[in-house]
């Protein structure tokens, strides 16, 4: 406990004994107090990941995957305060994006391996690139509270994690579909399993700054297990399709990239890793944050799931609105895994199809 009151007569010894409590602890301070001290007041994400690795340490691929998982939740969750939806592809992502540059990421805790985000709850985001501030410098109707986004956030992973529950109970779906009012979303599904992928258990918790009243409705607690993998993967897709899209999910090699186009999601080829004659099919994403997943598949010959709206044209098979749902590992293995059958949950492509061209 740290004295506030300075006039009180025993507020130096107390002073003196508190801060001799924290010279005691030099990791409590740097991690703990010192963050606090140096920004202004501030909601507390921490997005923590069990890993078999050393206490306090992740396997470096892995970590990645945290971090841009924890990064895919917020912006999903604020993409949800200015309108619920099932997929959002590139809808609301500027102001998503303007709530995820008022946030500070902090030093990863012991322990667990934990990402920390830090959202100032006074500060604002502008709904639109033209709102801003009157000339008197009141603010004007159109700019949102980052507290407000925060608790959208929130709001977003609660429905989504009740919706696993839900799934756990029943072998149901249909918790998903029922919460997307709540800020359920084909992102925010996305998002919860890349966090849930390749742990040993995992959570996300927030502490909300008692300088601001927090909320009464929402829980600041949520676990996810390896398990839940699949489950929020048949979500994802479902919610991805939309509720008359007819969609395809292939899984397969990344073999071909397009060069990238400035504003463009991106264009690459996958070859199916299903038995029997290879298939190629062009890919083009609905969502441009997604390439650099593709490219790193290409790199290290991981194989990856994608799903899209399946066209044919000519020669060539496309996936149109595409969006990458994960990466399954390394090609080798996952080949010889289901060498000599087909893969669950893979598709047959065109029959009448024989061959295909790379150009």
């Amino acid at each position: 406990m740290l004295p506030l009151d300075e006039g009180a007569p025993e507020f130096s010894e107390a002073m003196r004994a508190a801060l001799y409590q924290l010279s005691q602890d030099r990791e409590f301070w740097i991690r703990s107090i010192y963050p606090r001290l140096i920004v202004d007041a501030s909601d507390e994400f921490r997005f923590r990941k069990e890993s078999s690795a050393p206490s306090g340490f992740i396997e470096w691929k892995s970590g990645e995957r945290l971090v841009e998982s924890a990064r895919r939740t917020l912006l999903a969750g604020a993409k949800s305060y200015v309108e619920p939806g099932r997929h959002f592809v590139n809808k609301h992502g500027r102001f998503a994006h303007r709530y995820l540059d008022q946030i500070l990421m902090g030093q990863t805790a012991p322990g667990s391996y934990i990402i920390t985000a830090y959202a100032p709850p006074n500060a604002g985001v502008t709904l639109s690139a033209s709102a801003g501030r009157s000339s008197m410098g009141l603010p004007e109707v159109g700019i949102a509270s980052v507290r407000d986004v925060s608790q959208a956030v929130v709001k977003a992973v609660q429905a989504t994690v009740e919706a696993l529950e839900h799934y756990r109970s029943s072998g149901s779906l249909s918790g998903f579909d029922s919460g997307v009012s709540e800020g359920i979303s084909y992102e925010m599904t996305n998002a919860l399993l890349g966090i849930a992928e390749n742990s040993d258990g995992a959570d996300i918790s927030v502490d909300w700054d008692p300088t601001v009243p927090g909320p009464s409705a929402l829980d600041s607690r949520f676990e996810l297990r390896g398990s839940d993998v699949e489950p929020l993967n048949k979500a994802a897709v479902k919610l991805a399709a939309g509720e008359d899209s007819q969609i395809t999910t292939v899984i397969g090699r990344v073999h071909l990239l397009a060069k990238k186009l400035a504003g463009s999601p991106g264009v690459f080829g996958i070859e199916m890793l299903a038995a029997g004659r290879t298939k190629k099919v062009r890919v083009r994403l609905s969502d441009e944050e997604e390439y650099h997943e593709a490219v790193r598949a290409h790199e290290e010959d991981l194989a990856l799931q994608v799903s899209g709206r399946l066209e044919k044209e000519g020669n060539l098979s496309w996936l149109y609105d595409a969006n990458v749902l994960r990466t399954l590992g390394p090609i080798s293995g996952y080949a010889k895994q289901h060498r000599g059958g087909s893969i669950k949950g893979q598709i047959e492509l065109f029959a009448e199809q024989r061959s295909e061209s790379d150009s």
